[in-house]
C-alpha cells in the first residue's frame, strides 16, 4: 500500500481543502510510492496564517530553549539514518551512501543553526549626540516562504527552513513534487518531534501542474516577508522576479555549469577519482556536479584512457543495492532529456567515450562525451544526469576561458599538487564556491554557500544564513535629555 500524507499546518496533519491528492512515484519501479494532498490557494492562506499567528512567541522565546529545539532535531534526524535510505531509495532513486550523506549534512546544518542562536548578532555604533548610545541589531524579518527541491531532499529541506527558523522567523515550505516526503514532511516530523511550537514551521505539498499557482499565492501573500528558493535557474529567475515585485529579499540558491580544471601539475590518478565522484554522485543530479572536465593536454590522453575505463565499470540500476553507484534519475523523462542532450552532441560532431544509448526507464549509462561543439545544447545547458564533456586546453588562460564560458557561476574544482598554482588559477574562475586539489562536489554546514552570475544570489551558511533571513535595526538610547531648536 503507498503512504499517505497530508499537509502539515499549524502542528497539524490535515487535509487540502479540496480534498485533492497526488501520487508521488518511485523513479525505478514507476509504481505509486506516496499519495499526498494536493494543496490549493485556499491551504497557502492557511498555511500563511499559522505561520503568522506563530511568529510573535517565536521570535520572543528563550535563545536557548530554541538551541535546545535544533540541537534534539539534529539528533533525532541522525537516528533515523536508515528509514531515510529507505525512503529517499524509493522517492528520488538515491543510492545509500548519498541518502546518509543527506542525513549526516543535514543533521549538521541543524547544529549549526543551533549554534547561530546564540552568537552574539549586532554592533555598537559611535553615536554622533553627546552621552548617546548606538546599536545595530539584527532582528527577524516575519513568515519566510521556503521551496525546497529534490535532489538532496534532506539537506536541502533542512537548509530551506534551518536558517530562517534559527532567525526568529516562521515558515512555509513548499515540497518539490518530486520528493514530497523527504524534502518536506520528513523535516517537519523531526522538528515537531524535537519540540517545534505549532505553527512555527508548516509544510504544503500539491501537484506539480499547481506548482507556479500555489508559489504565486505564497510569494505574494502580504505577511510573506522574504523568500527562500533553491532550484533551478530557470524557474529561479521567475521566483527572483514574484518576489522583486512584492518588494520581498530572496536567497537563490540556482543551477550550475561548474568545471573540473585537471592542470599540468595533478596527480592524475587523484583526479580521475575525484572527477569520478563529482561527476557521477546521485547520478549527477546535484546542483555542484562536474558537468565539464577540462584537462592540461599533457594529461589528456593518460587521463582519458583511465577517466574512461574507471566510468565504464561504475554499476547502474537498483538504488537499493548496495552496489549500485549510478541510481535512476528522479523520472524516466528526466533520463529522456539526458539522453537527448547526448543525441543532439553526438549529431553534431560529439564523440561518445564511454556510455550513450537509450536509458532503461529512469536509468541512464554514464556517459563521457568529447569533441562537444558550441553548437550544441549540452555545451550551454546543465546536463543534470550522469553526463560530462571531457576537454583538453594547452595553458591557464585557456582553462579559465573555458571554465568562465557559462552563465552560471555556482563551484569549481581545480586539482592541482601545487597549491599556489591552484589558489592563481582560482582567484580568475568566477564561481561562488572553488575547492583547489578537490572535485565541484562540497558542502559544510558553516560555510558561504551559493553561486553568482546565473547561479543566484545570497549565501546559506553560519552568520550568512541568519543574515539573509534577518534585518539590521538602528537603535539609539539617549542618556540625557536634548536641547532643540524650537
Amino acid at each position: 500500500m503507498p503512504v499517505t500524507r497530508d499537509l502539515f499546518i499549524g502542528g497539524k496533519d490535515v487535509p487540502a481543502a479540496s480534498g485533492r491528492t497526488t501520487d508521488d512515484i518511485d523513479p525505478y519501479t514507476g509504481a505509486v510510492y506516496a499519495t499526498v494532498a494536493a494543496a490549493g490557494p485556499d491551504d497557502v492562506r492557511r498555511a500563511v496564517d499559522a505561520a503568522d499567528a506563530a511568529f510573535d512567541a517565536w521570535a520572543a522565546l528563550d535563545p536557548f530553549a530554541r538551541r535546545a529545539i535544533f540541537l534534539r532535531a539534529a539528533d533525532l534526524l541522525d537516528a533515523r539514518g536508515d528509514r531515510v535510505a529507505a525512503l529517499m531509495a524509493r522517492e528520488t532513486g538515491a543510492t545509500r551512501p548519498w541518502a546518509h550523506f543527506n542525513v549526516a549534512l543535514g543533521a549538521n546544518i541543524l547544529r549549526e543553526a543551533a549554534a547561530a542562536i546564540t552568537t552574539p548578532r549586532g554592533e555598537v555604533l559611535s553615536a554622533q549626540e553627546p552621552g548617546a548610545l548606538g546599536l545595530a541589531v539584527r532582528e527577524p524579518l516575519g513568515v519566510v516562504a521556503a521551496f525546497a527541491p529534490w535532489n538532496a531532499p534532506v539537506i536541502l529541506g533542512v537548509r530551506a527552513v534551518a536558517a530562517p527558523l534559527a532567525a526568529g522567523n516562521t515558515v512555509v515550505v513548499k515540497a518539490g513534487e518530486d520528493a514530497p516526503l523527504a524534502c518536506g514532511l520528513l523535516v517537519a516530523d523531526v522538528l515537531r518531534e524535537a519540540g517545534l511550537p505549532d505553527g512555527v514551521l508548516n509544510v504544503i505539498t500539491n501537484a506539480p501542474a499547481d506548482a507556479a499557482e500555489i508559489a504565486t499565492a505564497l510569494i505574494s501573500d502580504d505577511r510573506v516577508r522574504a523568500v527562500n528558493f533553491t532550484g533551478s535557474t530557470a524557474v529561479g529567475r521567475i521566483v527572483g522576479e514574484l518576489a522583486a515585485r512584492h518588494l520581498k529579499p530572496a536567497v537563490l540558491e540556482l543551477g550550475g555549469k561548474n568545471a573540473i580544471v585537471v592542470l599540468a601539475d595533478a596527480d592524475v590518478d587523484h583526479a580521475v577519482d575525484a572527477a569520478c565522484f563529482g561527476v557521477f554522485m546521485n547520478a549527477g543530479q546535484i546542483c555542484m556536479s562536474g558537468d565539464r572536465i577540462l584537462v592540461h593536454e599533457s594529461l589528456a590522453e593518460e587521463f582519458s584512457a583511465k577517466f574512461a575505463a574507471k566510468v565504464a565499470t561504475l554499476p547502474a540500476g537498483d538504488p537499493a543495492d548496495p552496489r549500485t553507484v549510478v541510481g535512476p534519475l528522479v523520472t524516466a523523462s528526466a533520463a529522456r532529456r539526458v539522453a537527448g542532450l547526448v543525441g543532439d552532441a553526438v549529431g553534431k560532431g560529439a564523440t561518445v567515450l564511454v556510455g550513450g544509448g537509450d536509458p532503461v526507464g529512469a536509468v541512464h549509462p554514464a556517459t563521457v562525451l568529447t569533441d562537444v561543439p558550441d553548437s550544441a545544447e549540452l555545451h550551454r545547458t546543465e546536463a543534470f544526469g550522469p553526463l560530462c564533456v571531457l576537454a583538453a586546453f594547452p595553458d591557464d588562460d585557456a582553462a579559465v576561458a573555458a571554465a568562465n564560458d557559462t552563465e552560471n557561476g555556482l563551484t569549481c574544482g581545480i586539482i592541482t599538487e601545487n597549491a599556489t598554482h591552484g589558489l592563481a588559477v582560482a582567484r580568475r574562475v568566477r564561481t561562488g564556491i572553488v575547492h583547489i586539489n578537490d572535485q565541484t562536489v562540497g558542502d559544510e554546514p558553516q560555510a558561504p554557500f551559493g553561486g553568482v552570475k546565473a547561479s543566484g544570489y545570497g549565501r546559506f551558511g553560519g552568520r550568512w544564513g541568519i543574515e539573509a533571513f534577518s534585518s539590521t535595526r538602528w537603535v539609539t538610547i539617549a542618556t540625557r535629555h536634548a536641547h532643540y531648536p524650537f
